[in-house]
């Protein structure tokens, strides 16, 4: 290991370079970034944390290893511009690799954890990445100008070669590689300059894309090893039930079933492929012993969740006195509900798993490649260092994969199986026994003077997903997400006070894409829309009004409504004669964002999204085509929760267990989008929620012009908007 940064090079904390030995022979590059102590008590482990390397090889491989993970966002690619960008060689050059788990060393700089999420990647890594590739071609540069003995400055490079014109003479960077590793590196980077670049700002084609149409990428559902089984599980229909009785017979009878493990919590079939393992499964015959939540009832959640928001909450923001000017004047107040929500993602939960030697392989997909190690580890009672943890690219995370109880599942089964087990999940097991957007309540109090909001009064309640995940983050009694969005707002409100107030039932929730601003977000956007229609002023200019301290924020707000021809009427529409246009506008995420919805609703209360223009600010673009893509799929998820998306309880049990059910949009529902995106030098922001978030308030409020009826529960329901209703 090279020496500490600050003592090699004098160079400050905020992103220290280094070259040191290579892995193996070569260049490697290492990085650190500052440990967010605010976001953490705990004490920080000793040593230095170098948290994205680059390796140069001799044959001219370009690897760099990337805590974040790949779950479709279009990381690799982006930040493989990054480092190209600075290296000076093309990006099909360079090899994205995933990071092994490693807390001390991967931690990301926004959760101190390992871990992929809350749309941090870009702005965590980009700039740092940026400079392990300057430094990394300083110092080949470095090394070739000492083999030639000239002046660094007289020498060039281009796509991995470095030249000296005077003499003609140039060289790979793979032949300096070895060299360049035993130098010191420089005390002073000097990055591009925006006019300079080639590949950051361009729309790049992916670099995953070629084996994934291909069909050579290989995602943790995929992963095949020899001498494998196969299994799948059940737990109890009943929340937090436990497993009675089991009779195997009748499945142990199906050919190809090979074993029955019995938890006391769940049941799994092993046998030669997964469909015969589900075979397996539908033949069991299993007495499940509900336990004390085979009560629970959607209904009485709901009520339980309105008497909790009545208080006291604990403060998360205040200003002013906003409870004293809220005692009189034109007092508005509106409350909001959000329902649990699945992640549904394309892979369902799968892990395949061999314990032998008194350790343990995993082979998965997960966002949290730390937390699955020390989780498995747990679960067999060994060191995290005997658990070797390969990921793999996800079929979608959503949130899903920050969560390892379907590594921890597959680990206590596979302990019960001789030579390596894959377990899958069924698509019912994997909405029904999975951890949920939590349940929330967004309660809002305006007064208004003049046209203008003086006095604004938000009060968040819901299960806190920190609380579990990340207990250091929960503090003083306020979740920071799901307060996000409600905390810090464009608009001037004048006084302004946001509390947070702490339900929990028995369903265990986790983080969903768009996370706590789906809530805060949407509520305020909402409630914005009803004060306007209930002073007569119009939407778009009631907005515009509050905007002045935050021209990004109004920036998007105006290119949006230009763009969707806001003031004009919505065109007819075969879906429904009732047409509406509704905006909304968000900050989060570090980025800005406006959409407004263009809906036609039946007289049946059908609703049908027509149109979708979205204006983004999210300050640098490295590549734009991914940009526009993270908006469309964000908007797509957001479309499905405003419209669909619900998971509600009966007699403990989970109503919906697939697509029939648990609705997502369908190809011949989706609406056109337009994306359109502001030219900005402001710090990288996040686009992977951002657009769920905008999406879901911009049609609701299109719902309420075309209907003049407000909901307040989501998902839409027909029957309050049905003519007539």
């Amino acid at each position: 290991m090279p020496p500490a940064p600050e003592a090699a090079t004098g160079l400050p904390r905020r992103a220290v370079l280094y070259g040191g030995a290579a892995l193996t022979a070569g260049l490697l590059i290492g990085i650190e970034l500052p440990w967010g102590a605010a976001r953490a008590d705990e004490a920080v482990p000793a040593g230095k944390r170098f948290n994205a390397f680059i390796h140069i090889a001799p044959d001219d491989r370009v690897t760099f290893t990337l805590p974040a993970v790949e779950m479709g966002q279009g990381v690799y690619t982006s930040q493989a511009q990054c480092i190209a960008e600075e290296l000076d060689v093309a990006l099909d050059a360079v090899i994205a690799a995933h990071a092994p788990p490693d807390q001390a060393n991967y931690g990301s700089p926004v959760f101190v954890v390992q871990a992929t999420g809350g749309s941090t990647t870009t702005m965590a890594w980009s700039g740092p990445l940026r400079k392990a590739g300057a430094t990394a071609r300083a110092m080949l540069v470095a090394a070739a100008a000492a083999r030639w003995r000239v002046d660094a400055g007289s020498l060039t490079t281009e796509s991995g070669v470095i030249a000296h014109g005077p003499s003609g003479r140039s060289i790979r960077y793979g032949e300096v590689a070895d060299a360049a590793s035993r130098l010191s590196p420089p005390t002073e980077i000097k990055l591009k300059e925006p006019a300079q670049f080639r590949l950051i700002g361009k729309p790049m084609h992916r670099i995953d894309t070629p084996d994934k149409a291909a069909g050579k990428t290989v995602y943790g559902i995929d992963r095949m090893l020899p001498g494998m089984k196969f299994a799948t599980l059940m737990a109890s229909p009943v929340l937090g039930g436990k497993v009675g009785s089991v009779d195997q017979s009748k499945a142990l009878a199906v050919p190809g079933v090979a074993q029955v493990v019995v938890l006391d919590d769940l049941v799994a079939v092993v046998a030669g492929n997964t469909w015969t393992a589900m075979q397996g499964l539908n033949a069991l015959a299993i007495e499940w012993a509900p336990g004390t939540n085979a009560g629970l009832d959607q209904a009485q959640l709901w009520t339980n969740l309105e008497k909790a928001s009545l208080g006291p909450g604990v403060v998360a923001k205040r200003q002013g006195d906003a409870p004293a000017k809220l005692r009189d004047g034109d007092v508005f107040e509106e409350s909001y509900e959000l329902p649990y929500l699945a992640h549904a993602p394309m892979e369902m939960t799968n892990c395949t798993v061999h314990v032998h030697d008194g350790g343990c392989e995993v082979w998965t997909g997960t966002q949290v490649p730390g937390f699955a190690q020390t989780g498995a580890a747990k679960a067999l009672g060994i060191a995290p260092e005997k658990v070797t943890i390969n990921n793999h690219m996800i079929g979608g995370g959503f949130g899903r994969r920050l969560e390892v109880d379907g590594v921890i599942k597959a680990v206590r089964i596979a302990a019960h199986v001789d030579g390596p087990v894959k377990v899958t999940w069924s698509r019912e097991e994997d909405i029904r026994q999975q951890l949920y957007r939590p349940l929330y309540h967004e309660r809002l109090k305006a007064r208004v003077e003049n046209g203008r909001i003086i006095a604004w009064h938000h009060r968040v309640t819901g299960g806190s997903v920190m609380a579990h995940w990340l207990p250091p983050a929960f503090k003083d009694g306020i979740d920071s997400d799901a307060v996000d969005g409600a905390t810090e707002v464009p608009y001037a409100v004048g006084d302004r006070l946001v509390e947070y107030i702490r339900h929990e039932s028995a369903v265990p929730v986790a983080f969903w894409r768009g996370v706590g601003p789906n809530g805060s977000i949407f509520a305020m956007e909402c409630f914005l829309d009803l004060i306007a229609s209930k002073t007569g002023v119009d939407p778009l200019a009631f907005r515009r009004g509050m905007l002045d301290g935050t021209p990004r924020a109004l920036g998007v707000l105006n290119l949006a409504a230009d763009k969707a021809g806001w003031g004009t009427a919505a065109p007819p529409s075969p879906f429904g004669t009732r047409r509406g246009r509704g905006i909304a506008l968000m900050n989060a995420f570090g980025s800005f964002l406006a959409a407004v919805a263009d809906v036609a609703v039946s007289d049946a209360g059908d609703v049908r999204v027509t149109r979708l223009v979205i204006a983004a600010d999210v300050g640098k673009v490295v590549n734009p085509d991914i940009l526009e893509a993270q908006i469309q799929g964000g908007a797509v998820f957001g479309l499905s929760a405003v419209l669909f998306g619900k998971i509600s309880f009966a007699g403990g049990q989970v109503e919906q267990g697939n697509f029939n059910d648990y609705r997502i949009l369908r190809i011949d529902e989706m609406p056109a989008i337009e994306v359109h995106v502001v030219p900005s030098t402001a710090d990288f922001g996040g686009i992977g929620e951002p657009g769920t978030v905008v999406t879901q308030p911009a049609i609701a409020n299109a719902v309420f012009a075309a209907t003049g009826v407000q909901l307040t529960r989501m998902p839409i329901d027909r029957a309050l908007i049905a003519k007539g209703a």
